[in-house]
C-alpha cells in the first residue's frame, strides 16, 4: 500500500513519523512524508519520498512574539491570552498548510493517510480520495476520557465530569481556530461546504476517525473508556545509523570524566534564552556534576561555558542519552520516551501542552523527581532535582528497569500491522 504521512511542527513533530515511514517501507509498503521544507533533508536522508510543505509555522514559532506567547501557555489564563494573540496570525498559514497537504495527496494518490493533529483537513482528504484517514498524535490527550483532562488543561480535582468536559472545550477551540481556513481551502478547491458531521475527529458520516497514538502504554496505560478505534502500541523511535560518529570535541568531553547530565529544552526557550541558560549553568555547578547543554533550535543560549559543561548542537538522542547520568528537558513526548528508553532518570521542566502530563507520569512511575515548571525555574529548584536524579540509587534502578521494558516494546511493528488491517475498510 501507499501511505502519505502529513505532519507539521518542530523536530519532535516530524522525527517519529519518519520512523513510522521507515517501518512501513521495511514491511513492503511505500511511504511519503509531507512536512515543512526545513525537514526535507531529514526525510530524504532516511530514504523516504518527500512532499513539500510551507515553512510558515516554523518561521512563526521562531519569532520572539511567538516564543513569548508560548511561554505564557503554562497557565490557563496565559493559554487563553496566547490563543487570542496567535490564532489570528495563523489563518493564512493554515490555508497554505492545507493546500500543500492536499497537493501532496493528489500527487501521491495514497491508499491511506496518516495525519498530525495540526493537519485539520485529514478527514476531508480521506473523504475526497475514498481512503482511510488516521489521526496520529504523540500523546493521549485528544481522545475523550475520564482518566485525565484534555491537553493543555490542568488536572484539577473536580472529578470525572470535569475531565471529560475539558475535551469538549479543547475540541471546540480547535474547530473555531480552523473553521475559516478549512472553509477557504474547500472553496478554493471547489469542494463545496464541509459536511456538518465532519470534523478533525469525525468522518462525513459522523463516525469516529481512527486514532493511532505514538506513545508507550507502559508510560501511560490506555484508558479503559477509550473507543476501540483509538489505540497505542508504543513510541516510534528513529534509530541513528550504526556508523554515526560524534564531533571529536564531544567524544573527548565524554571520555574525560564521569557521565554528564544532559540539559536541553529543544525549540522551547521563551523570551530570554540567555537568562535561562545562566540558571542552568549555575544549577549544574551547584549540583557538582558535569553537563551537556543542548542549544536546540531556538533553545538555550549558553554563551561562555566553564570546562565541566559542553554545549551541543544536534546529536541523536538514542546515541547520546545512554552515555549520560540523567536527562533534563522540557517534556516533549519524543524526548521523554528517548530518555526513559535509555534507562536514565528524567527531570522534566515543562512549558505547556502535553509536557506537564508527561512530567506527572515520570514522577508517578518513580523514574524521575517532581517536575520543575518553567514558570518556577530557579537555580535552587533545578539543582535539587538534578542532585536527586543523579544520587538516588533506587530511582536509577527503576529507570534502568523501565528502559529495558521500553526497548522490548515494538511500537513501530505493531502500529504497521494495525494500519494494514484498515485497508479492507476502503
Amino acid at each position: 500500500m501507499k501511505v502519505l504521512i502529513a505532519t507539521v511542527g518542530s523536530q519532535g513533530d516530524v522525527q517519529p513519523y519518519v520512523a513510522l515511514g521507515k517501518a512501513l517501507v521495511a514491511a513492503g509498503h511505500a511511504a511519503s512524508v509531507c512536512a515543512p521544507l526545513h525537514f526535507e533533508s531529514l526525510v530524504r536522508g532516511h530514504g523516504l519520498d518527500y512532499q513539500p510543505m510551507d515553512n510558515g509555522f516554523i518561521e512563526l514559532m521562531a519569532t520572539l512574539e511567538a516564543r513569548t506567547a508560548l511561554e505564557d501557555m503554562g497557565s490557563l489564563p496565559g493559554a487563553i491570552r496566547t490563543i487570542i494573540r496567535l490564532v489570528p496570525k495563523t489563518g493564512e498559514l493554515q490555508r497554505r498548510l492545507f493546500e500543500d497537504t492536499w497537493a501532496a495527496a493528489r500527487a501521491v494518490q495514497p491508499d491511506l493517510l496518516l495525519f498530525h493533529p495540526k493537519i485539520g483537513i485529514g478527514p476531508d482528504i480521506g473523504h475526497q480520495l475514498g481512503i482511510p484517514a488516521v489521526l496520529a498524535p504523540m500523546f493521549p490527550q485528544y481522545v475523550r476520557t475520564n482518566a485525565f483532562p484534555a491537553v493543555g488543561l490542568p488536572d484539577w480535582p473536580l472529578g470525572r465530569g470535569y475531565r471529560r468536559g475539558t475535551y469538549a472545550f479543547v475540541h471546540g477551540v480547535g474547530a473555531w481556530a480552523s473553521r475559516k481556513p478549512v472553509r477557504a481551502w474547500r472553496e478554493s478547491e471547489g469542494l463545496g461546504s464541509r459536511p456538518g458531521s465532519m470534523g478533525p475527529f469525525t468522518r462525513a458520516d459522523g463516525s469516529a476517525v481512527p486514532v493511532l497514538h505514538g506513545f508507550s502504554p507502559l508510560l501511560c496505560p490506555v484508558p479503559a473508556d477509550w473507543p476501540p478505534q483509538a489505540v497505542a502500541f508504543g513510541d516510534w523511535p528513529l534509530e541513528t545509523a550504526a556508523d554515526f560518529q560524534p564531533e571529536p570535541a564531544l567524544a573527548e568531553f565524554l571520555a574525560a570524566g564521569p557521565p554528564p547530565v544532559y540539559i536541553g529544552f529543544g525549540s522551547m526557550s521563551g523570551r530570554s534564552p540567555a537568562k535561562k541558560a545562566a540558571i542552568v549553568i549555575e544549577a549544574v555547578q551547584r549540583a557538582g556534576v558535569r553537563a551537556l547543554i543542548g542549544r536546540g533550535w531556538g533553545g538555550l543560549d549558553p554563551g561562555e561555558l566553564p570546562p565541566e559543561i559542553f554545549a551541543l548542537g544536534q546529536v541523536p538522542h538514542d546515541w547520546l542519552f545512554p552515555r549520560t547520568a540523567a536527562v533534563v528537558h522540557h517534556g516533549g513526548a519524543g524526548t521523554t520516551h528517548a530518555g526513559l528508553r535509555a534507562g536514565r532518570p528524567t527531570v522534566i521542566c515543562p512549558f505547556f501542552g502535553d509536557q506537564p502530563f508527561w512530567a506527572r507520569r515520570v514522577q508517578a512511575l518513580g523514574v524521575g523527581p517532581a517536575p520543575v515548571p518553567q514558570s518556577k525555574l530557579s537555580v535552587e529548584r533545578l539543582s535539587a532535582a538534578i542532585t536527586q536524579a543523579t544520587t538516588q540509587e533506587d530511582m536509577a534502578t527503576r529507570a534502568a528497569e523501565f528502559g529495558a521494558k521500553l526497548r522490548a516494546e515494538d511500537g513501530l511493528l505493531r502500529s504497521v500491522a494495525w494500519l494494514e488491517k484498515l485497508l479492507p475498510q476502503r
